[in-house]
């Protein structure tokens, strides 16, 4: 069965997803992921609102065999394409391929924090201490330890880095849980999947460690799908770009002035009207900024 007739309107998707509409663009989309998966290659695809591109290259990529690696914009839409779409088009197509979902570090919970910071007892506030209540009784019935899964404290709170790890806290293979970590479990499930989940940070933090020749986060796959590509080039610049704000400028010319305001061997009084100079010029940038 072609693109065409299973995204059509008697197939496996119309059958088993509710509200679902064959549409033209969305079975030529899905035609040419199947063929560049087939065939190998790149493909650049713009579909506009209402296309169903998700559907379009999920179908060939659960269909091909291949192991392959889908990154998405947002932890959002990752969210949602493992939960929701990815689950769906595997029935319908009854599809056995296996299926992952990986954030980075600071999405899932570490036990040991937890227990540290539950007999430390030093919270901020009220709120934190029922905050923390909240986690604990989470930690009894969740399996992922996925963050994302306790709607009843913000994401913004500032509990959630206590009781999460960082590369420079964990304790990796010291780590008293080590059995029980939820991120261990995650990467485990990750590196045996035949489709994985990602979002575009996690692809590029994978890249920039690889490029130190030490390690890696993802497992090696035969195709990987980018989905909102158009955000990758600013995603991409943090990871690997350099850059200099005029409020850093600012900062180190005042730094110079100070302690060269006198003049000295090392630092003569030429470079201090330079810096004065520089932060005249960089303060009205610094203003417009901050307006």
């Amino acid at each position: 069965m072609d693109m065409a007739e299973l995204l059509g309107p008697d197939g496996p998707l119309a059958r088993h997803t509710p509200g679902f509409a064959p549409r033209l663009q969305q079975q030529q989309m899905a035609a040419s992921v199947d063929a560049i998966l087939n065939e190998g290659g790149t493909l650049i695809v713009e579909a506009g609102t209402g296309t169903g591109k998700t559907y379009a290259y999920l179908t060939p990529a659960l269909l091909s065999g291949m192991r392959v690696i889908i990154s998405t914009g947002t932890r959002h839409l990752q969210d949602q394409l493992y939960h929701r779409d990815l689950p769906m088009v595997r029935r319908a197509l009854k599809s056995s391929a296996k299926i992952a979902l990986l954030k980075g570090r600071s999405n899932y919970l570490c036990r040991y924090r937890l227990r540290l910071t539950r007999q430390e007892g030093h919270l901020a506030s009220r709120e934190h201490i029922a905050e923390l209540r909240r986690i604990h009784a989470w930690t009894k019935r969740t399996r992922h330890g996925d963050i994302a899964e306790v709607s009843n404290v913000p994401e913004t709170s500032t509990l959630w880095p206590r009781v999460t790890s960082t590369v420079d806290n964990c304790l990796g293979q010291d780590c008293p849980d080590l059995s029980d970590c939820f991120l261990a479990k995650a990467r485990r499930e990750a590196q045996a999947a035949d489709v994985l989940v990602i979002n575009h940070h996690l692809f590029f933090a994978d890249m920039a460690i690889k490029e130190t020749g030490f390690a890696e986060l993802l497992p090696g796959v035969e195709a990987i799908i980018l989905d909102e590509a158009h955000q990758l080039p600013e995603i991409a610049s943090h990871f690997f770009g350099k850059s200099l704000s005029s409020r850093q400028l600012l900062e180190l010319t005042r730094d110079k002035a100070g302690r060269c305001s006198s003049g000295c061997a090392r630092f003569p009084r030429s470079r201090v009207t330079l810096a004065q100079a520089l932060e005249i010029f960089t303060l009205p940038l610094c203003a417009k900024r901050s307006a």
